[in-house]
């Protein structure tokens, strides 16, 4: 059980440093590429979680359509790939520290008083409930409408980035 532990710490370290490059990248290609990490980093954990499925769906959805996306965006829309370090600076550090801060504090109390000293062992029922029949059950019986939805918004994002790319 011990190389799971290690297993989590390592990719939790490897998304936590990749998120940070998400923020502080100054070329915007760099931070897409560094999403990717991350999203990989999450895949990673849901096979450690015994959910291959949510696992793939993770790889194709976000890493193959979203990150694709937003590449195509970034790319049709011709945004600037970098600036001056001065340029992309503002004051609202402090507050935004405040922020994470609180934020940060309100995950930690709902984790302790959701989690707290429990010990969670993998049951069949729990496997079961990762298993593709399932999530597919679930998936396309009761969550079929905001299914659609996102699929419809990032149809709209799509036609968006191509609308703004397009010369009159």
């Amino acid at each position: 059980m011990w190389e799971q532990d290690v297993a989590f710490w390592i990719i939790a370290l490897a998304m936590a440093a990749a998120s940070i490059g998400v923020v502080r990248s100054r070329n915007i290609v760099h931070a897409a590429l560094f999403l990717v990490v991350v999203l990989a980093g999450a895949a990673a954990l849901y096979i450690l979680l015994v959910a291959e499925f949510v696992a793939w769906v993770q790889v194709l959805i976000y890493i193959g359509a979203v990150v694709i996306l937003f590449l195509f965006g970034i790319m049709l829309t011709r945004a600037p790939m970098g600036g001056e370090p001065g340029q992309l600076d503002n004051d609202q550090r402090w507050g935004a520290a405040v922020v994470a801060l609180f934020v940060l504090g309100v995950l930690v109390a709902l984790l302790v008083d959701a989690f707290g000293g429990k010990n969670i062992h993998f049951t069949d029922a729990l496997v079961e409930q990762g298993k593709t029949g399932t999530v597919g059950d679930t998936l396309f019986r009761q969550y079929l409408v905001p299914f659609e939805v996102v699929s419809m918004l990032l149809l709209g994002a799509l036609v968006g980035a191509v609308v703004l790319a397009r010369r009159d």
